[in-house]
């Protein structure tokens, strides 16, 4: 095409991807291409003016590129007909500068349809709607002469193709949106051409179909006129969905049968395609010169079902099936381990533990019917995927038949299923239908070897069922409430509480089957005195004592609470230098009923306990094995006894491993190994928030976890209330300068490293900005300054006035003082201990106690009962490290609780106030939480607000995961909030 620019002859041409090449002469001689990008694209804001458009070479040519997308829209736009001189009248030049802004603007008003041929090649492009009144009159012959590559108007259809896009993009339509509104769109496109155009586009819903019918395939099924399975292709009356008519479709394209005259228009045109797609699609359903000539066999039926179906469904094609197929299609096989009736029965010794078996044989359930092994085999001796048997049509999946085969020979009848099977299967089929039909198969309901199940698409659900005796059993574990109490043994020393008497009668009911408990109630509910009545209880049982393990601070007060419930239980203490082993110990054994000893020694002397099998074996803070992998866990499983307790009032503090760690001693086995419930639960839970998985655990965990609460309306502790208060405090000046430098110069040093060495910069500088927030001398170390302190109270003035936080503190402890209350201070920081404790003791010239983890057992055990002084003439004011006095500890003597820093778990924190706020306690507590505004400790506390601790069903978390942060967020948590 040639166009006259006033003296200069513009030539254009479309290449097959749309592109416009540009080109131009002058007085006969080639414009230079940065001269003609200048004339012609001077005001053409799309390009940058012509600066970002391309200089190619071609031959002896320079020509200018103009992108698809801008071809039309450059000239639709009125600059270039303004400039623009005609001369010659070439028909190509006229036809064009007509067709672009027509084309634009039909492109505009949306007269475009997705183009066939480009999806039959796999791709999504666009094309003009034939039938758009701004295209009528254009001459489509003249045009087609632009184009380079000598095909049919190929480069007009990418550049219109690509104007649409540009629209798009200009309007924010994007691909997914077209994906959700026409995801037949981007389905792959079949080899053959089953469709005509207008066909496809009325399936993809992009234009209506305006055929009277729509073609269907049939699946008819054996029945007493025909002995074999057949397939028809019928067309369905729009108006009538009920009138169907058959019709032959031969091979060559042609159909015969008896149709309205209105619809031969539209079956000649589409046979073709149907023929070429049907052929393609059911090879085994053809012979001769047409199609569905002959029957079919039950193994070519059941893949028609269950495969080729779907696919033909998936392009549009309608499909009628057998009306019982979408029931049968859904309905799985159960496999039922039936429990002989005898199982569990009062006269069943054996039953003991939950590696105890039971006899059982096999049920298969497959719709109605209810098949026992030998009739199950029956079936699969015919070898069919679908089966008409006792008067229904029946489907075997051979992937679920291979489940249920290879389920029946992983557990053998004759060797019986284990407790813990019966147990878990038992539990997990409580849950709704679908969570079972996933999970209740022996690998996903807690396999002995507890590795990661298969994550079949469907899974055979495994099913127990129960006799008379478990069905009983599995209701009182259910139940603990319901059981029936034990009478208190007549030595206990205590009045016990209802629920105390529950707790004590759950653990005995437990230990008659062998089962491990753990007893997790809330601070402060006793579930010591509980202990001690089922020791004394059970004294007569056995010959060998009880072992209770517990942390070396509690020992003394365990020693006290025997003594003080139970005098008549002879107790030994095995620990110190003098402590027994060999022959002397078994002698001494002989006349004990407790031994008393700490998780330290435990370890130490692991060999020495093995040696016995104790009646009992109870860890007390049983999350002390909540490291699983480490020495002392593995020292304290290794341990025998005929039942085994855990007491804790945090069964889980900061990770479901913990959970695992307890229970596996507890019921070693019973959640699988440590990596198949890392796998099963932990992941899924902890990481995704998983519901079902979170139901499920908390299923298998209940019957051996007995939990209340304080605030359980059942418990009626009458406790006086506890009140909480948050104490928002500003950082001073001094404290508010380090604290934005610690920040600025973690950022720095964090963009440099990696691996573990960023990690421990992270934590040293979150232990750095904690401590700043007590008080800035915990960072500086000036040295000599406590001394100074302490003599003077003008320097002691100046020292308190660098953190305000310690200035509040020794104002709200000097109210409380002076009112007669007592309070209890815990820090996590030794150094803050000590000097809070010189301070408050200056300040206030009374005695102050300080008890950190170095402190000796003895002077702790002196430390409670100085406190605790009957006669209230003890110190009013205790500090204690949060780790070290958070248990253990009865301190119902204060009634203020102080948290001058805070800890990342809330149930940390929670079981050191509890050391004041539980039974005992005879007046209201309030508990004063310190936090510094604008620091992490403030966004430490929007966390914990935002959380509930694990039993809850979320899980807190430790401060280690600040450490995967990215850059962007560590800033954000620590940066001062001004």
């Amino acid at each position: 095409m040639n166009i006259q620019l006033y003296n200069i002859t513009l030539h254009v041409m479309l290449t097959d991807t749309g592109d416009a090449l540009l080109w131009g002469y002058e007085n006969g001689f080639e414009i230079p291409g940065d001269r003609l990008r200048r004339l012609l694209f001077a005001w053409h804001e799309p390009s940058c003016y012509g600066t970002l458009l391309e200089l190619r070479q071609a031959g002896e040519l320079t020509v200018t590129v103009l992108p698809s997308e801008m071809v039309l829209s450059f000239f639709s736009e009125p600059n270039v007909m303004d400039i623009v001189e005609w001369e010659g009248g070439e028909a190509a030049a006229k036809a064009w500068f007509h067709a672009a802004p027509c084309m634009y603007r039909a492109a505009e008003a949306g007269r475009y349809v997705p183009s066939y041929r480009a999806f039959r090649s796999g791709k999504l492009e666009w094309t003009w709607d034939a039938e758009a009144d701004e295209l009528q009159d254009l001459d489509w012959d003249a045009l087609e002469s632009m184009d380079a590559s000598g095909e049919e108007l190929s480069g007009l259809r990418a550049a219109y193709s690509a104007a649409v896009s540009a629209l798009h993009y200009a309007n924010d339509l994007s691909v997914a949106e077209l994906r959700r509104e026409y995801p037949a769109l981007f389905d792959r496109a079949p080899a053959s051409a089953p469709l005509t155009e207008e066909e496809w586009l009325a399936r993809l819903g992009w234009k209506p179909d305006t055929a009277p019918f729509r073609p269907a395939l049939q699946l008819l099924e054996p029945d007493e006129e025909q002995d074999d399975w057949r397939l028809r292709l019928v067309l369905q009356d729009k108006s009538d969905n009920s009138a169907l008519v058959p019709i032959r479709l031969m091979t060559d394209g042609q159909a015969y049968g008896v149709w309205a005259s209105d619809w031969s228009p539209y079956i000649g045109e589409r046979t073709q395609g149907w023929t070429a797609r049907l052929r393609e699609a059911l090879p085994y359903a053809s012979s001769g010169d047409e199609l569905f000539s002959r029957p079919i066999g039950d193994e070519d039926a059941w893949r028609f079902l269950s495969v080729d179906s779907r696919q033909l469904l998936s392009e549009g094609w309608n499909v009628m099936l057998p009306g019982w197929w979408e029931a049968a299609s859904k309905r799985k096989p159960r496999l039922r381990a039936h429990v002989s009736e005898n199982a569990g029965g009062k006269t069943q010794e054996s039953l003991f533990g939950l590696n105890a078996l039971v006899d059982f044989d096999w049920r298969i359930a497959i719709g109605n019917m209810d098949l026992n092994e030998q009739q199950f085999a029956e079936l699969l001796s015919r070898k069919e995927r679908l089966i008409r048997f006792r008067g229904e049509w029946v489907y075997l999946d051979p992937a679920l038949l291979e489940q249920i085969q290879r389920l029946m020979s992983s557990m053998n009848p004759e060797e019986g299923l284990s407790l813990q099977d019966v147990l878990q299967l038992h539990l997990l089929s409580e849950q709704d239908a679908d969570a079972a039909s996933s999970t209740s198969s022996r690998s996903s309901g807690g396999s002995k070897n507890g590795e990661p199940p298969e994550e079949d698409e469907a899974r055979v659900q495994l099913e127990v069922e129960l006799n008379a005796h478990l069905l009983a059993l599995m209701r009182q574990l259910g139940k603990p409430s319901e059981l029936e109490e034990l009478p208190v043994p007549p030595g206990l020393r205590a009045e016990l509480r209802s629920y105390q008497r529950e707790g004590f009668t759950w653990l005995s009911f437990l230990r008659k089957f062998g089962l491990g408990a753990c007893l997790a109630d809330d601070m402060g509910l006793g579930k010591t005195v509980q202990f001690i009545t089922y020791l004394l209880h059970h004294k007569p049982v056995s010959s060998a004592p009880a072992l209770l393990i517990c942390p070396t601070s509690v020992l003394g007060n365990w020693q006290k609470e025997l003594a003080r419930f139970a005098p008549e239980l002879e107790v030994m203490l095995h620990y110190g230098k003098g402590r027994l082993s060999g022959d002397t110990l078994k002698d001494a054994l002989k006349h004990t009923d407790v031994v008393l000893t700490s998780y330290t020694i435990a370890l130490s002397d692991q060999e020495t306990l093995q040696e016995t099998v104790w009646s009992s074996l109870c860890l007390d803070e049983a999350q002390n094995i909540k490291n699983a992998q480490n020495k002392q866990s593995i020292a304290i499983r290794s341990i025998q006894a005929k039942h085994r307790v855990a007491l804790t009032g945090t069964p889980i503090e900061n990770r479901l491993s913990e959970l695992w760690s307890i229970y596996d001693f507890l019921n070693p086995g019973y959640l699988g190994s440590q990596r198949g419930f890392q796998h099963r639960f932990s992941g899924p839970i902890e990481k995704h928030q998983d519901e079902e998985k979170t139901a499920q655990l908390r299923k298998l965990v209940k019957p051996f976890m007995l939990r209340r609460k304080k605030k359980d309306p059942a418990i009626q502790l009458d406790l006086p209330d506890k009140q909480e208060t948050k104490v928002y405090i500003n950082l001073t000046p001094e404290q508010g300068a380090l604290y934005e430098q610690t920040v600025k110069d973690l950022m720095e040093r964090v963009k440099q490293l990696e691996g573990m060495e960023r990690k421990g910069a992270i934590l040293s500088a979150l232990t750095r900005l904690k401590q700043l927030c007590n008080h800035p001398v915990l960072l500086t170390k000036e040295d000599g300054l406590a001394a100074e302190m302490l003599q003077s109270a003008v320097a002691r003035e100046a020292f308190i006035s660098r953190s305000a936080k310690l200035e509040r503190l020794i104002a709200m402890v000097g109210e409380l003082r002076d009112e007669g209350d007592s309070c209890l201070i815990f820090t996590q920081y030794i150094g803050m201990g000590r000097m809070l404790s010189d301070i408050l003791q200056a300040e206030r010239g009374e005695p102050v106690l300080y008890l950190n983890g170095s402190t000796p057992k003895a002077d702790r055990d002196h430390m409670n009962d100085t406190f605790q002084a009957e006669d209230g003439t003890g110190p009013g004011i205790f500090i204690l490290s949060l780790k070290a006095g958070g248990v253990g500890l009865n301190l119902t003597a204060a009634n203020h609780v102080f948290h001058f820093d805070r800890w990342w778990n809330p149930a940390v924190e929670n079981q050191a106030t509890d050391r004041a706020y539980r039974m005992g306690q005879k007046r209201n507590v309030q508990v004063h939480k310190f936090i510094s505004f604008g620091t992490l400790e403030e966004k430490i506390d929007d966390m914990l607000e935002s959380k509930m601790s694990l039993s809850e069903n979320v899980i807190s978390t430790s401060e280690s995961w600040i450490t995967e942060f990215t850059n962007e967020e560590l800033h954000d948590l620590f940066a001062l909030r001004q």
